[in-house]
């Protein structure tokens, strides 16, 4: 594709670069470029792409894309713009051949339940005979494809290139977690989407955006358009306080959902036990019965969200109860580890404080005798969710492990001590073990019969993110080799 043909919708200030030169891919990352590619240098939060810049033109880049003016000697290769991510979507948009215009966007948004919502949604949309990919914290899924996750929601370039393998694989939907931190970075620029849903907003993230107001700002971006119109469907929770704000800005379409009497899509006749949750739910569409082993109060909330995205589509609402039934669990999210032992274990990704609240309060549904959780709390994040995760864990469990969780590079000792302060003060016995794979072994050979141990931060994750950078871990895997090492496997 020709350079000036790539930069028809990209609002250029001053282009020194030939306009006939030939481009070959799109980076932004100088390890991806190769001969003839384009570079857009962003300056990110930790690196700064034009320290790279070198590397790039060595590496074949034709010209270089930036927010700030050339460097007189790289006048003739460098394209200035006034925002460099809406210019790399704009730019990938082109070099794609716009495959977002034939799919159905559904964007998730909020602090809690995105993943799970994401699941459900890709699983109603499936049983309505919809093709569709799903891209979130566990993966980037299209038909018969998947990538690993880097972000939550990644570069609109990387969007915008699954996006075109998930088009050409039959795909006629995708179902996207849109994270405050892409919004906020306009990753997700100029994309159209049908369906916007927000869950909820509680403490998360404040070590980037600062304050409630900013973080709550940041997900309203995706229910005003960015660059686009607003969405065709509105999804709001009613039951939490900042989704009443969404009410005030107008849509095409719009459907709330909630456990409270003022929702349009609620259960009735609800019936939740260990084996799931049974409920009618109310819609204008009419009702939608529903049967799902997903147990709690939040999955709950889940589903009425999914049957509401289902509703706002147009599917039938037989299918919508399909799908929610035949999505049988969630990788990461309140996952039972099972080898035969006489209590309960599950692994859940919960990782701020209303999230550990949530997850509690489901697994004490579950408990015969004593409720257990292990947590540690994320290194270089919000610090001040850490007292907090503490206090729900010790006012919500019997006892609590205090362990490590993705440190990063601070001590973990002493954001294990920013922690303690709240689980202290609840008074539950305690112990810390700053060794996550020790403290889930100290944690399993306290339970006992009738017990239920919560594993709870990490999820999905498969490593640990330490001062020396990531090494394998799995809460998953340790926790079954450590009930098979106490002889519980070979007991099935």
């Amino acid at each position: 594709m020709k350079l000036a043909e790539l930069l028809h919708e990209v609002p250029v200030l001053v282009s020194g670069a030939d306009p006939t030169a030939e481009v070959s891919s799109l980076a932004y990352n100088s390890r991806a470029v190769r001969p003839g590619s384009l570079f857009f240098a962003i300056q990110g939060e930790k690196a700064d792409g034009h320290a790279y810049i070198p590397q790039a033109l060595e590496r074949g880049a034709i010209a270089v894309v930036s927010e700030r003016p050339a460097p007189s000697e790289l006048a003739p290769r460098w394209i200035q713009v006034s925002v460099m991510r809406r210019a790399l979507a704009d730019a990938g948009r082109t070099f794609f051949g716009h495959p977002e215009q034939h799919l159905t966007l559904i964007g998730i948004t909020g602090t809690n339940g995105k993943t799970t919502i994401s699941y459900l949604v890709e699983s109603v949309l499936q049983a309505g005979g919809i093709p569709c990919g799903v891209f979130g914290t566990i993966e980037y899924r299209m038909i018969g494809k998947a990538r690993e996750a880097t972000n939550t929601t990644p570069e609109s370039l990387d969007l915008i290139s699954c996006f075109a393998d998930l088009v050409a694989a039959g795909g006629k939907a995708a179902v996207m977690e849109v994270s405050s931190h892409a919004l906020a970075q306009e990753r997700v620029w100029g994309f159209q989407f049908e369906v916007a849903v927000f869950t909820n907003l509680t403490q998360d993230h404040l070590d980037y955006h600062k304050d409630f107001e900013h973080y709550f700002l940041a997900k309203r971006r995706l229910f005003e358009g960015l660059g686009t119109p607003p969405p065709n469907w509105a999804v709001i929770n009613i039951d939490d306080p900042w989704g009443a704000k969404l009410l005030e800005l107008p849509y095409p379409h719009r459907l709330t959902y909630g456990l409270n009497g003022d929702a349009q899509v609620k259960p009735n006749h609800l019936k939740s036990s260990p084996a799931g949750t049974e409920a009618t739910i109310v819609t204008p569409a009419g009702k939608v019965e529903v049967v799902s082993p997903l147990i709690g109060r939040a999955n709950l909330a889940n589903i009425l969200a999914s049957v509401a995205t289902g509703v706002g589509m147009g599917i039938p609402s037989a299918k919508i109860a399909e799908g929610i039934a035949n999505l049988k669990a969630v990788p990461g999210r309140f996952e039972r580890v099972d080898e035969g032992q006489p209590f309960l274990v599950v692994v859940d990704y919960a990782h701020t404080d209303d999230a550990l609240k949530n997850v509690l309060r489901t697994a004490r549904e579950l408990v015969h005798n004593r409720l257990i959780v292990l947590f540690g709390c994320g290194g270089e994040r919000d610090r001040t969710k850490r007292p907090r995760m503490g206090e729900a864990a010790g006012t919500l469990a019997d006892f609590v492990v205090l362990t490590s969780d993705n440190p990063r590079s601070e001590d973990p000792l002493l954001i294990m001590a920013d922690a303690l302060v709240g689980l202290q003060r609840t008074g539950k016995p305690y112990i810390a073990e700053v060794d996550r794979g020790t403290a889930v072994r100290k944690a399993l050979e306290e339970a006992r019969e009738g017990d239920v141990i919560v594993l709870a931060g990490k999820g999905q994750e498969t490593y640990q993110v330490l001062k020396e950078g990531k090494v394998d871990y799995d809460d998953r895997v340790v926790a079954r080799q450590i009930l098979r090492e106490m002889g519980y496997g070979e007991r099935k």
